[in-house]
């Protein structure tokens, strides 16, 4: 027969496996990461960074790539309407990580602002040239004389000029007398208030303003026409605009729409592990949206767009980091930032184009971090896909490659 067990023994033994018990939550707490706390800011009635962001808010993906790189992660998500805002809070200090276009990135490098460029947010939004539904407007020469709602400083503004450019000749609106009117919001563009002959709204904002009230395309930053269109191109939409392939931008079209993930020094320095975490995250979240359908995508941002299921499956469809399924910043999408400050030169925004110098400088901290992220989620693409000469985007070697970048002609 098995003998009892010492009771002094038992005792001893319940006592150590409680004290273990005991001990084990200041373990768990030891071993807890750095805590520390970081605001983003987006623009969720924009493209693509509207439902990648709302994949990482849902899925917590940024806390979770924070923990396996050591951080206890708080993340303030903040939504803006546009970029100036979000411009602003990150110049004072109030914003640690943020998302604007090529425009605003011009503007403060040409002011020596230090900025990092962690990576792509969005890409390749459609840009629509959009007026009533009963205008005599049918093509660009009709705006001569007229007055045009755009985001002055942002990207629609930048379109307009790249349009003019390329179909007439000069880039600046006032050579054709146009009178811009700034248009803060998205909404407000695309809904085309009292005072406005037309405006350039973004893709989301224009197909509900034509759902719900007729606004009406008449031509696109892709270079191809809409609906209302009727000129030399022929009439309606779907044509292909003679000036488009004149464009430094062609095949993206007129203007090369990026809008890149900005942040503060902090972020790619003294914490650059949430860099790291950041860009993982952001990964992780086109990967998975890349499995689900278009409709579905957008329908996780209905909220924002408005849109239904079929109206969003087209701003998913023209997203370049869907048609790549990636985020890494190439060459191509560098030399943007150049071409576009040539041009907002004759646009006279800026006194002096940047350098290439300066604008390789943005991508230099963060790219040590896009490496390390690249590696973490998997080297998606291999590298043949960044040079892909069949791909309908501008691209490249990526920036941790930035060694073979060649200085744009």
């Amino acid at each position: 027969m098995m003998k009892s067990p010492n009771p002094g023994i038992v005792r001893r033994t319940f006592l150590l496996g409680a004290a273990g018990a005991v001990a084990m939550p200041a373990i768990a707490r030891a071993q807890t990461g750095k805590a520390a706390k970081v605001s983003v800011g987006r623009q969720p009635y924009a493209a693509g960074n509207s439902p990648v962001t709302q994949r990482m808010i849902s899925d917590k993906l940024f806390e979770k790539a924070a923990a396996d790189l050591g951080y206890d992660l708080t993340v303030e998500w903040r939504d803006y309407p546009s970029a100036v805002p979000m411009v602003e809070a990150f110049v004072s200090g109030n914003l640690d990580i943020g998302m604007w276009g090529n425009t605003p990135i011009v503007r403060l490098l040409a002011q020596g602002q230090p900025i990092n460029i962690l990576t792509v947010g969005e890409g390749h939004l459609r840009l629509v040239l959009a007026t009533r539904r009963d205008s005599a407007i049918r093509n660009i020469a009709d705006l001569q004389g007229k007055t045009v709602g755009a985001l002055v400083g942002g990207d629609p503004y930048n379109a307009l000029s790249q349009m003019l450019l390329q179909e007439l000749g000069k880039a600046d609106p006032r050579a054709f007398d146009i009178k811009i009117v700034n248009t803060p919001t998205q909404a407000q563009a695309a809904t085309l208030p009292e005072g406005m002959d037309a405006s350039v709204a973004i893709y989301p904002a224009f197909l509900k303003a034509n759902a719900e009230i007729g606004t009406t395309g008449i031509m696109n930053s892709f270079g191809t026409t809409e609906a209302g269109y009727k000129g030399p191109a022929g009439e309606g939409e779907g044509h292909l605009l003679p000036g488009v392939k004149k464009s430094k931008f062609f095949p993206d079209g007129y203007y090369l729409h990026r809008s890149f993930w900005i942040c503060s020094d902090r972020i790619v320095s003294a914490d650059a592990a949430i860099g790291q975490a950041f860009l993982i995250a952001t990964q992780r979240a086109v990967e998975a949206l890349g499995k689900d359908k278009p409709g579905d995508v957008a329908q996780s941002v209905h909220k924002y767009w408005g849109l239904d299921a079929a109206l969003g499956a087209k701003v998913v469809e023209d997203e370049v980091l869907f048609k790549r399924g990636w985020i890494w910043p190439t060459e191509g999408d560098a030399a943007a930032i150049t071409q576009i400050s040539n041009f907002m030169v004759e646009g006279r925004l800026i006194p002096k184009p940047l350098a290439w110098d300066q604008v390789k400088a943005a991508f230099t901290k963060a790219a040590p971090l896009l490496q390390k992220a690249y590696e973490a989620t998997g080297r998606l693409p291999a590298d043949t896909g960044f040079t892909d000469t069949n791909a309908k985007d501008l691209r490249g070697p990526p920036a941790w490659r930035m060694g073979e970048w060649k200085t744009p002609s």
